[in-house]
């Protein structure tokens, strides 16, 4: 985990933030509020990918960090659109470089498994680009774990290795944790879990007839369909109720907590829709709080697929 810091050497916060709305439902103003926001909490990691709003998320994050570079984690993704050849791993990567305006990638994902290339390839690739000084590290993201010990094995013929994982992970997808967290642990790798709210469900506001990803997005419509998954938002609410926070604070504050991880990424659109994830740094989270939580949800089920989508 030592090799994913900033360049001045600080080591990731306890949340990270993803950028993936900036350009897209975060417009400027949004972007800035949410940026300095995560920077009054203490977030110094900024997470992006070359695909998210056509490269305008890259752009826009690559503006606010510009004033502090040294002191902030960047994390971006290949182009997963083109694969993960040598030649579609250069390209972005050099695209991204431009986009943010940083000669060097703190962390930088393959951004899903690509069956179409070996891995030898890949990591050839990935193991020039950060002897070029173009990347300090190097991710793998929605990679199974068997795919991460493959490809950890192959990273080791080109002396590197893979320094991260992101995985899904929230209280009502929780198949992270049957294997991809305790591999994480015993290779000591830094797991950085996306959608710790679960596409907006566990923050309560569905039930209350709001819109958001599962009303627009037919893939997130599908990944939360099942019934026991809208009643443990509604049981989480209650609960949070109980305790006077915010159910996504405690969504958050569960993730933040899971064996293995290192910080769970959060977004939003707005300041307004940031702030009860940010509490969660702050929240005073003990055995008690763990237990009530964890007894809303099931326990993950045995390793049956690949990964589940692409963040």
């Amino acid at each position: 985990m030592k090799n994913v810091t900033s360049p001045d050497g600080t080591p990731p916060s306890a949340l990270s933030f993803g950028a993936m709305q900036f350009g897209g439902k975060a417009d400027d103003d949004d972007a800035r509020g949410m940026y300095l926001a995560c920077r009054e909490y203490g977030v110094n990691m900024f997470d992006t990918a070359h695909t998210y709003t056509d490269g305008r998320s890259e752009e826009m994050l690559g503006r606010l960090i510009a004033k502090e570079r040294d002191e902030v984690i960047v994390a971006t993704k290949a182009n997963f659109q083109r694969g993960n050849s040598a030649t579609s791993i250069r390209e972005s990567c050099e695209e991204s470089r431009k986009r943010l305006g940083i000669d060097t990638i703190d962390l930088y994902y393959l951004h899903r498994f690509d069956p179409q290339t070996e891995l030898e390839e890949s990591f050839e690739a990935l193991s020039t680009l950060k002897n070029k000084g173009w990347i300090r590290a190097i991710g793998v993201s929605n990679f199974a774990a068997w795919q991460v010990m493959k490809a950890q094995a192959v990273a080791a013929r080109f002396d590197t290795r893979i320094d991260a994982i992101q995985p899904m992970l929230n209280l009502v997808k929780r198949q992270a944790e049957v294997e991809l967290l305790p591999m994480a642990q015993d290779q000591n790798i830094a797991v950085f879990p996306y959608s710790p709210l679960g596409g907006g469900l566990l923050t309560g506001k569905y039930r209350a007839g709001g819109e958001g990803r599962l009303n627009d997005s037919e893939m997130y419509a599908s990944r939360y369909r099942d019934e026991w998954m809208h009643n443990t938002a509604a049981d989480l609410a209650t609960l949070a109720n109980g305790i006077r926070t915010s159910p996504a604070t405690l969504a958050v504050g569960w993730a933040m907590h899971r064996p293995g991880v290192t910080a769970p990424i959060i977004s939003a659109r707005n300041v307004d829709q940031l702030m009860p994830s940010l509490d969660a740094l702050s929240l005073d989270w003990d055995a008690d709080t763990e237990a009530r939580v964890t007894a809303l949800t099931r326990s993950p089920a045995p390793a049956t697929d690949r990964s589940e989508a692409t963040a």
